[in-house]
């Protein structure tokens, strides 16, 4: 499975919204200013995103958008799935297989295993995880010095 832009970008862009929104709205320009974004594919990214119940609209002079939910409470896998479709590294056929096949051992044995990794890794990180360790990145270059 290969993560496509929009899923690199979304993601991207839910941890600057969850780093920057505290309690009010952001404009999406800033988002994307701050990420070197296309403003014009961040509005197609977020209506996704809006869809799917990640973020809110907030209309007006000092609209903009915000977390649907707390930042602890939504999952790469979330955003990842909303924008991406199933977290999958292959296509699964909906045909019966035979048990007895080597089709059916390769399906259990490496695709659903490898599916169940990537879904478990994907639903173990948060947007308030990623947010906590761009913070710390953040601050480690604050502190250094060079004579």
């Amino acid at each position: 499975m290969r993560i496509s832009t929009k899923g690199k970008y979304g993601l991207r862009a839910m941890v600057d919204l969850a780093v920057h929104s505290a309690d009010s709205p952001i404009p999406l320009s800033s988002i994307a200013e701050r990420q070197d974004l296309s403003l014009g594919y961040m509005e197609q990214v977020f209506s996704v995103l809006r869809k799917a119940g990640l973020v809110k609209s907030i209309k007006g002079a000092q609209g903009g958008y915000i977390l649907a939910e707390d930042a602890a409470s939504i999952t790469v896998g979330d955003v990842l799935r909303a924008l991406e479709g199933d977290l999958n590294v292959v296509d699964e056929d909906e045909q019966e297989v035979s048990k007895k096949s080597i089709e059916y051992c390769v399906k259990t044995r490496v695709w659903e295993k490898m599916n169940q990794s990537l879904n478990e890794v994907a639903n173990s990180i948060t947007l308030k995880d990623l947010v906590i360790e761009y913070q710390k990145l953040s601050n480690s270059w604050i502190h250094m010095y060079y004579i």
